[in-house]
């Protein structure tokens, strides 16, 4: 079973939730989250990339994963409501196999600075 695979029936479970496929909010924490609406769901993944940094700063490897664990999950139901995926992120993750950081970076800026002139 590969790490994508558990993504995508994760994140098929989350599609599931979502309270236009089904989902009662009365029953799911997802469903839950998705009937709040988008200020309640970044908030769960601000928490969470919180967590995962005071995690880190404890250094218990324990709890980095299991804070990890919490922000993945979370940022994927911010995916979900964004009418995105994982495939979309390991898409992008593997656009960029082979930049350095430092390249990623200034084409980044590049972009950014060619938005900003054009309009």
């Amino acid at each position: 079973m590969s790490g994508n695979d558990s993504l995508a029936r994760l994140a098929a479970v989350i599609e599931s939730r979502k309270p236009a496929n089904g989902g009662d909010p009365a029953a799911s924490y997802v469903a839950r989250l998705f009937d709040k609406g988008t200020d309640a769901i970044l908030k769960k993944v601000g928490e969470e990339a919180t967590e995962t940094v005071m995690a880190g700063k404890d250094g218990d490897a324990r709890k980095i994963v299991y804070e990890v664990a919490d922000l993945w999950f979370h940022s994927m139901i911010a995916l979900s409501h964004f009418g995105l995926s994982p495939a979309d992120v390991i898409r992008e993750l593997e656009r960029r196999e082979g930049l350095s950081g430092l390249e990623e970076f200034a084409l980044r800026k590049s972009q950014q600075r060619d938005g900003e002139s054009k309009a």
